[in-house]
């Protein structure tokens, strides 16, 4: 038996007259209500982004190592590099490390500023609790 495709005009549904309410006005959101709640997202987003900045963006106090040798069961000597203030001081946290990434060793160092506070080099040797893979600084602050 052959099939045939039939269509059929399709017509609205008609409900019953006062069973289910009556249908609500579409109310568009106003364009001032947008552009006032933009703006203050806006307003919003920048002093949070400020504030962050000032408490964990990049200050004065910055360090990077550059080396960490003499790397023993019980000790790594880390030598890093400490952006300081003109005869500033700064207290670094300095940090060793296992093959598992579990922190070994931990210390909180003084760094005075040396000739040059742009570059002043600092050498700490930190005892550790088992053979640490790497020496690193975890950030400085000021004194």
């Amino acid at each position: 038996m052959p099939e045939t495709h039939t269509t059929t005009p399709v017509q609205p549904i008609i409900f019953p007259p006062g069973r289910y309410g009556r249908r609500r006005e579409h109310r568009s959101t106003s364009r001032w209500t947008v552009a006032i709640a933009a703006i203050a997202a806006g307003a919003v987003a920048a002093v949070m982004g400020y504030s962050l900045f000032l408490a964990y963006g990049e200050g004065e106090y910055r360090a990077s190592v550059t080396s960490f040798t003499d790397v023993t069961d019980n000790q790594v000597v880390v030598t890093f590099l400490v952006r300081l203030p003109e005869g500033g001081a700064a207290r670094c946290v300095v940090r060793a490390r296992d093959a598992s990434g579990a922190e070994t060793g931990r210390e909180e160092i003084l760094v005075k500023a040396g000739p040059d506070p742009g570059q002043t080099e600092a050498t700490h040797r930190l005892p550790t609790r088992s053979r640490p893979v790497t020496g690193e600084v975890e950030g400085c602050h000021p004194a």
